[in-house]
């Protein structure tokens, strides 16, 4: 069958983790399972290109999702290939195949007045853990930035002269986030109580456990969701949520689309374009709303 020098390639010389590992595995073997039981065929080697594009019929008839079958022709593809390079098959049967399109979900964002309630809350509370998640929730709205680029803000990340913030994002790259006056306000006072409540810090981090000890991804997620279940219904409701609703916002006040490319830290601008979408759905409500001939 050839799957088990396969895995053991992919997990010796690859180094694959562990978890990928075994997604391949069980990739493999549920469409050795289907081979065999609707061909008699117990040699993924003797494939041909019409029983994959016949499996990939009975997953979509079954409700798998375009996602989840194009990662399991992906390990497919990948497995024939190591059968080809060790010189086990000649051809490659996922010539040609291709997996089913997925739809374009639009990101998911919260409405400005939704988010009202939240953002021009008035701080006065002296809980630290309430500050916290209150600033929490107030940056990522307000700068976009990602969960994990919260998380490792440092104190010294903050520039209250200049009104910025640096932020470390993916790849290592730095990008310069301009801060309003209500921000560093809102930082400075969580940095004071944290500084009386909080005594055994780890290094500089901004965000820290009343403990000291640096924010975990749960505990963002936790916080963001906790705060927007008051204010949404929708499903979606983690970090990810305010970084779309961040762009959104800036797009339908007028923002420049490159502008929003560099304040999110895209690589290309395709990556942004996805929330000129949900753009041109509001123009084509306020269209229908207000046009005479619509």
């Amino acid at each position: 069958m050839y799957i088990s020098s396969f895995l053991n390639y992919i997990k010796f010389e690859k180094r694959y983790s562990p978890h990928t590992v075994i997604s391949y595995e069980n990739d493999l073997k549920q469409f050795l399972s289907y081979i065999t039981e609707v061909y008699s065929i117990n040699i993924l080697s003797e494939v041909d290109s019409y029983q994959i594009r016949s499996y990939i019929v009975d997953l979509m008839d079954k409700g798998s999702n375009a996602s989840s079958i194009k990662r399991k022709l992906s390990s497919l593809n990948s497995f024939y290939k190591y059968l080809i390079r060790s010189g086990k098959m000649e051809g490659n049967p996922m010539q040609g195949i291709s997996a089913p399109k997925q739809s374009k979900l639009l990101p998911t964002f919260i409405t400005e007045n939704d988010l009202d309630n939240l953002t021009k809350k008035d701080i006065q509370e002296t809980d630290f853990e309430e500050i916290r998640n209150e600033l929490i929730l107030h940056i990522l709205y307000s700068s976009g930035i990602r969960r994990a680029e919260l998380i490792n803000l440092h104190d010294d990340s903050i520039d209250e002269y200049k009104s910025q913030m640096k932020v470390l994002g993916k790849r290592n790259k730095e990008r310069l986030i301009p801060l309003s006056n209500e921000t560093i306000d809102r930082v400075n006072i969580y940095k004071e109580i944290r500084n009386k409540e909080v005594l055994n810090r780890d290094e500089s981090y901004l965000f820290v456990t009343l403990k000291g000890k640096k924010l975990y991804p749960k505990l963002v997620y936790n916080v963001v969701k906790k705060y927007l279940s008051v204010v949404t219904t929708q499903d979606k409701k983690g970090p990810h949520v305010l970084r779309h609703t961040f762009a959104t916002h800036l797009l339908n006040n007028g923002a420049d689309i490159n502008a929003i490319k560099e304040l999110l830290g895209h690589s290309n601008l395709a990556s942004t374009q996805v929330y000129t979408h949900n753009s041109i759905e509001k123009l084509k409500k306020v269209h229908k709303q207000a046009h005479p001939k619509s």
